[in-house]
């Protein structure tokens, strides 16, 4: 049995505002925006891999999402883990660029990581293998 991640989610506060976030910073390609009512169905992926698992930018319309990431949030507990391949690169360039970092790079055993605030809602880690 070969089970595979096709689509993962993070609940965002405001769909244009996660897609520009996740295209224009971060540098996820859109991928499928399929007006579905007042919200889309709204995924991206790396440029890497079009083929490869979505993220889909989903509403925190429900109570329990909104819950779910203030409580995320207040614990300092990212939401999703992307891989680069270099976080003290990415992070400079990141914060020249104008995101917020709520932990600075940092060796944790085997991988570097960083933690930054994705505009709507999130903490998203970033990680790479020590050099």
């Amino acid at each position: 049995m070969a089970v595979r991640i096709t689509i993962t989610s993070v609940f965002v506060d405001d769909q244009a505002k996660a897609l520009a976030f996740y295209t224009e910073r971060l540098g996820f390609r859109l991928k499928h925006d399929v007006p579905m009512g007042e919200h889309r169905w709204l995924t991206v992926v790396s440029p890497d891999q079009p083929d490869g698992p979505e993220l889909l930018l989903e509403p925190d319309q429900h109570p329990a999402a909104k819950a779910y990431k203030e409580g995320l949030v207040a614990d300092g507990i990212p939401a999703a883990s992307f891989t680069v391949d270099d976080v003290r690169a990415v992070h400079k360039e990141l914060t020249e660029q104008g995101v917020r970092f709520t932990q600075e790079p940092a060796e944790m055993g085997p991988v570097i990581t960083a933690v930054l605030d994705d505009t709507c809602g999130n903490l998203i880690q970033l990680t790479s293998p020590v050099a």
